[in-house]
């Protein structure tokens, strides 16, 4: 009430005061001392009194001031969950921590088969695949929150502690996905002081790769680490190789998969007279576009053997060696799962006073069900311009 009454009498010093301009405007220029144009000026270009309270002396206020705040109750998050490597490949369950599975293929063509006729049968040609199995590694994320905390009004959200899960599940994701694409061994969980782990995606592959990976050991039933090389700029001609093994080995590679400035590194190079290959076009169809757009980046490549290769960038993909190396990836996505014993679960945890608290958590494994129909170009130093050779 008060404020009301305040704001109409300012209002009402304010039009005494225009009035009282007028009228003295009136009076000069009736005396030839004022000249009528000077009119806007006098009315408008009165300075307002120093009395008047004013939002900068709101805000002055000892201790934050007596101005509301406006904060738009909406949280912008910078860090948005795209999974490359998990949207492409298959999901599978598994009953143990220890998940094993078979590989198996065809024998390569025999060009000297030939019997004569009415010979009896001989020999054996049944053969038995590989067995194959990877551990599965837990990773978890635990929220605690006062009772307080929820109770409190707060800025674009109604439950924090439901916030908070929102939030650990998708870094859990992001986790996942990056430790899938990094190099590590397998490892038993001891249910004492070692936590299991999985093996990864470089640990798997190695048929078709340019390092010297060893792969899964029969004896130990463990994928072992590779071993970090000296990095060096990628080359089209190590590409092409790559690609070409996958392929004798039954492999439809469709994707290949890298940090960012290794495939913009790549795309530029596809943009050059270096390349030697076709001039990038987006009409393929043979119809005139109604619009064309600037187009400085390549996205999708043929290869020799007219596969479709996705050019996608990972920028959960993380290096290694202190940061000097990082892998790129040729896959065949139906070969590849990502096995769950637990698909994300949620345990709420006994609270501790006034507070509540969750644990989240994913209990998987990494099943490349056959390994040589992929590739992996290993220890390439990004900084280096993709190259011919």
């Amino acid at each position: 009430m008060y404020r009301r009454w305040r704001s109409l009498t300012q209002l009402m010093r304010w039009r005494i005061q225009l009035l009282a301009t007028a009228l003295l405007f009136v009076v000069l220029t009736s005396l030839g001392i004022a000249p009528l144009e000077a009119a806007p000026l006098m009315l408008i270009g009165m300075a307002a009194p120093a009395d008047y309270l004013d939002t900068a002396d709101l805000r002055a206020v000892a201790y934050q001031g007596l101005v509301n705040e406006d904060v738009m109750q909406k949280i912008w998050n910078i860090d948005p969950i795209p999974l490359p490597f998990t949207d492409l490949v298959g999901v599978e369950s598994c009953s143990n921590s220890y998940c094993e599975w078979t590989e198996d293929g065809l024998a390569t063509p025999d060009v000297t088969n030939a019997v004569v006729s009415g010979s009896d049968a001989s020999g054996n040609d049944a053969a038995t695949g590989s067995r194959r199995g990877n551990h599965c590694q837990i990773g978890d994320k635990v929220v605690a929150t006062t009772l307080r905390a929820a109770a409190t009004d707060q800025i674009g959200r109604s439950d924090e502690h439901a916030y908070q899960l929102m939030l650990r599940q998708q870094e859990l994701r992001r986790d996942l996905e990056a430790i899938c694409l990094n190099p590590q061994a397998s490892v038993a969980d001891d249910n004492n002081t070692t936590p299991g782990k999985l093996g990864s995606l470089p640990a798997q592959v190695v048929t078709n790769d340019t390092g010297t990976a060893t792969g899964f050991n029969t004896t130990t039933g463990l994928f072992a680490v590779p071993t970090a090389g000296t990095a060096a700029g990628a080359t089209m001609a190590n590409l092409k190789t790559l690609i070409q093994n996958a392929y004798i080995n039954n492999g439809d590679i469709t994707v290949l998969m890298s940090r960012p400035l290794i495939t913009a590194s790549i795309s530029e190079f596809l943009l050059t007279s270096a390349a030697n290959v076709a001039t990038p076009t987006a009409n393929v169809g043979g119809q005139r576009p109604t619009a064309q757009a600037a187009q400085g980046y390549v996205n999708v490549m043929i290869t020799d053997f007219g596969t479709t290769l996705d050019i996608v960038p990972n920028r959960l993909q993380q290096e290694y060696n202190s940061g000097a190396n990082a892998d790129l990836f040729l896959l065949d996505p139906s070969t590849i799962a990502l096995v769950y014993l637990t698909q994300f679960g949620l345990v709420e945890l006994a609270n501790l006073g006034l507070s509540e608290r969750s644990q989240i958590f994913f209990d998987a494994t990494l099943a490349v069900f056959v390994e040589k129909a992929n590739a992996v170009y290993r220890d390439i130093n990004e900084t280096v311009a993709f190259a011919a050779s």
